[in-house]
């Protein structure tokens, strides 16, 4: 199972708890998109993934996932670590549980986006 969601046609990306969520996972949909590699995407704090202007919207749509356990039909615009901006939409955002049940992090999935022009 672990093979198939990596090389699924779908973006599927995680973060942890930390103080400042680092990246934890990214399917090859994800590194590609994010045109970065395992390595550099399991150092980057998931705040990167958004530009500055947009990481209060994000922040506030992950708190709504945490109170909801789940929110569909996410839309937002984020930058790659090339600092290409792509607008993603009809995103899944859940929170991740551990065995025992308790949140150890967070999740997205989306397979619509697209790239939007620069300004």
């Amino acid at each position: 199972m672990a093979h198939q969601m990596f090389v699924a046609p779908f973006v599927l990306l995680s973060h942890g708890l930390e103080a400042d969520p680092i990246l934890n996972y990214g399917n090859q949909a994800a590194l590609d998109l994010w045109q970065t590699d395992w390595e550099q995407l399991t150092r980057m704090p998931s705040r990167l993934t958004a530009e500055p202007t947009e990481r209060q919207a994000r922040a506030q749509q992950l708190t709504q996932a945490t109170a909801a356990g789940c929110i569909e039909n996410y839309r937002g615009i984020r930058i790659t670590r090339t600092g290409r901006r792509f607008l993603i939409e009809n995103a899944t955002i859940w929170d991740v549980l551990d065995e025992a049940g308790d949140r150890c992090g967070q999740a997205a999935k989306f397979s619509d986006w697209m790239w939007l022009e620069s300004d």
